[in-house]
């Protein structure tokens, strides 16, 4: 029955398989324009006769292609299918869906521009010729899947004739992501690369470039021991040999994996099925480390590593076990930053500084990104967790800068950058999209030191954010929550913050200040129907309203709650305890971050059908939120009826704002009533509205009732990938903000640095 439905499985695995390569279009990749083509002056623009002056340019400096053409953010994924991943030979024409496949890897995770070229030339020495003659076309070359000893020659020919980087990352890219895993292992069990033995299976590409970069962290050759089909790799062996493997050789009368295990730091496996046994592993150092990569059975399982010894530390090459060795931690991030400086190499100092850098980032605070991609396993810096995710957001900036650095460093970046702390913060925007936009807001936070109470203290989301706001600001969080509730769940998921040391915590159920609490509530609410025993029950159970209370009694300066529950429950609380001396709910923005553009959204959630009033007030506070973005206010007061064409009841509403925004004599531009194509194309609203006061397009859109604003926010965000930051609860003075309960951590840190900015600059 087991095999049955074994064999099920990989059934049902091959038909999604080929199912996604085929459908909705065959393949995984298609070439898209970066410029207009609409007319002829484009064309004359973008062929002839536009494109000679970009020609000449390149003649007259060769440089200049980086300036005018893709070539500066363009690789060549190279292979002649000769050791296809777990295929062996099966050719180029079949290795076409791989190379397709690291292509899109490139795009997604670096953003780099990739063509895969399937090549049919067995001849290393020939091949090599081909891929030099592809210099003009591309800024590096990424050789794949090439047999050993092949690949070696063909990497060497082209470094020695060609002047972009060549990385064969079947050799490099393995090599470097085990040496950073490597470092954290021996991090772990305080060892140092000088001291341990090494044995490794393996004498082909990969092998042999893990063990040189062991060399370039410091392990010594003389601890290095090297075993293939044949045995060990000794001083005087003729059998199957090559110059790579022969750098290893040892002088020794030992021949056999089994005779040189005992004592062995690091086991590297790059090899095949049930190499090394667990009795090999009882006969290894205190605490072993078992890099067992072969793919998909690798040379032990780590369980029978694990019930030998229990202290090992072990890392596989597939993904249902942690600390799976996987090259996409390094190559596009590697390609990253050596194309944005230019670099002529990828030289052994830049190998090591992605090394650096990928360690470097595993024993740092997971993001709440990554812990998002990975749902239910561990994250948290140890043995089960050596090297980061392929999906943690923060590798381009921290591996592409120490890569760029080190090319600058060592004398080959042609483009030096004036500015790597711009740099790194530029790929950070890259990566997280809401960063541009948000840092104006940011700088204003950090310049203010902020209380910032969290209603929902216990929940992920939250923990993971306050852990942000502490990384990233100056503002101090306050979390509601049961102090055990938060210290147990800040342990699972490995949050180095601690409560009482860096947060306050306010426990609902046990705080010496409830009686305080509930009589303050009572206080302001005694003639509205709140009873003492009332204010009691709520001042216990109600985290919002605790939240309001502290804000309301100076104990903090801002709230933000609303990750469960329905937004109006908790506005009615805001607006209870807080909606006074002048302050009252206007409305609630969206700031939806698309490729297009910002594009502001209210009121989302606050006067279901405002009044013409409370239109110019949402209006008016829209525009000043925006400008706190860095974005020129251009509003468009959105209804079914166009410039008068309906009598209908948003487009009165619409009108009459409309009047009382020309009395106010505003220092911005809005125009309505109209739909929503001609606020965001002004090609359609000058055929409307010749002398429309609006110029250009609308990044303000407010609409006449909350079903009609919140279902292009949520259109928005479920069918254009747009990033939304908020909501933004507008008119209460920056003492209250209420999210919704699909925001993420990311999301909350936004929040909280906008009620982290004074005051004074908000409505």
């Amino acid at each position: 029955m087991s095999t049955q439905m074994d064999d099920e499985a990989k059934q049902t695995l091959r038909s999604a398989a080929l199912f996604y390569h085929e459908h909705p279009k065959p393949g995984k990749l298609e070439i898209r324009a970066t410029k207009p083509l609409a007319n002829g002056r484009d064309l004359s623009r973008a062929y002839s006769p536009g494109v000679a002056e970009a020609c000449l340019e390149i003649k007259a400096d060769p440089a200049n292609a980086a300036r005018y053409t893709s070539r500066g953010n363009l690789v060549a994924v190279v292979s002649n299918g000769t050791a296809v991943l777990g295929l062996g030979n099966i050719g180029a024409l079949a290795s076409k869906p791989v190379m397709e496949g690291k292509a899109v890897l490139f795009k997604k995770f670096a953003n780099i521009d990739c063509f895969d070229i399937e090549l049919d030339q067995p001849d290393p020495e020939k091949l090599a010729e081909i891929v030099c003659a592809l210099e003009p076309t591309f800024g590096a070359i990424n050789l794949e899947d090439i047999k050993a000893p092949d690949c070696f020659i063909v990497e060497r020919i082209c470094r020695e004739r060609m002047g972009i980087p060549v990385f064969h990352d079947d050799q490099h890219g393995t090599a470097i992501v085990v040496g950073a895993a490597a470092t954290n292992a021996l991090h772990i069990t305080k060892r140092k690369f000088e001291d341990i033995k090494v044995v490794s299976t393996g004498g082909g590409a990969a092998g042999i470039a893990c063990l040189n970069m062991l060399l370039k962290l410091g392990v010594r050759r003389e601890n290095i021991w090297l075993c293939d089909i044949h045995g060990l790799v000794y001083e005087g062996r003729a059998e199957d040999m090559n110059p790579e493997k022969a750098a290893f050789a040892q002088a020794t009368d030992l021949r056999t994996l089994g005779e040189v295990i005992d004592g062995a730091d690091l086991f590297l496996g790059l090899s095949g099925p049930g190499v090394l046994t667990p009795d090999m592993v009882a006969r290894m150092a205190p605490e072993p480390i078992v890099f067992a990569l072969a793919n998909p059975t690798p040379e032990i399982m780590p369980d029978a590593v694990q019930a030998v010894s229990p202290g090992a530390i072990v890392a596989p090459g597939r993904s249902d076990y942690p600390n799976q060795v996987n090259n996409v931690l390094c190559f596009p991030f590697i390609f990253r930053g050596a194309l944005d400086v230019g670099a002529t190499q990828i030289n052994d100092e830049m190998e090591v500084a992605c090394v650096e850098g990928i360690a470097r980032l595993a024993r740092a605070t997971t993001s709440a990104e990554t812990a998002a991609a990975y749902q239910g396993e561990t994250l948290t810096f140890g043995r089960d967790y050596l090297i980061p995710k392929p999906f943690d957001p923060r590798l381009m900036g921290v591996v592409a800068s120490s890569v760029a650095r080190a090319a600058m460093e060592t004398g080959v970046a042609m483009r030096p950058l004036d500015d790597l702390d711009a740099y790194k913060s530029s790929l950070d925007h890259s990566v997280f999209r809401s960063a541009m936009l948000m840092r104006p807001v940011f700088q204003s936070a950090r310049a203010a030191s902020r209380r910032l109470v969290f209603a929902e203290g216990e929940d992920e989301r939250v923990l993971r954010a306050a852990q942000a706001v502490l990384e990233e600001t100056t503002e101090v969080p306050i979390l509601i929550g049961r102090p055990e509730v938060i210290e147990r769940r800040l342990e699972r998921y490995g949050l180095p913050i601690k409560p009482g040391r860096d947060f306050e915590v306010v426990n609902p159920e046990n705080d010496p200040r409830y009686r305080d609490y509930w009589e303050t509530y009572h206080g302001l609410m005694a003639r509205r129907g709140v009873t003492p025993d009332t204010a009691r029950a709520i001042l216990r159970t109600n985290t919002t309203a605790i939240g309001a209370i502290m804000v309301h009694r100076g104990e903090a300066d801002s709230l933000i709650c609303g990750a469960f529950g329905q937004y109006l429950w908790h506005l009615n609380y805001v607006r209870q305890v807080l909606a006074r001396d002048g302050l009252r709910p206007v409305g609630a923005l969206s700031l939806m971050i698309m490729d297009e553009g910002p594009l502001f959204i209210a009121d989302t959630q606050v006067n279901h059908e405002p009044t013409p009033q409370q239109v110019a007030e949402t209006v008016i506070g829209a525009a000043r939120h925006a400008r706190r973005f860095g974005v020129v206010p251009k509003v468009a007061l959105c209804s079914h009826s166009q410039f008068g064409t309906l009598d209908t009841e948003s487009g009165r509403r619409m009108r009459g704002a409309m009047e009382i925004l020309d009395q106010m004599g505003v220092d911005f531009e809005y125009e309505g009533e109209m739909h929503v194509d001609a606020a965001l194309l002004p090609e359609v609203r000058a055929r409307l509205m010749p002398e429309s006061r609006l110029d250009g397009a609308a990044n303000i859109l407010v609409f006449g009732s909350t079903d009609a604003a919140s279902a292009v926010r949520n259109i928005l965000k479920t069918r254009s990938d747009a990033l939304e930051v908020g909501p933004i609860l507008m008119g209460m003075g920056n003492r209250a903000h209420i999210v919704t309960p699909s925001i993420t951590a990311r999301g909350l840190l936004n929040v909280a640095a906008i009620a982290g900015t004074p005051v004074s600059h908000y409505s």
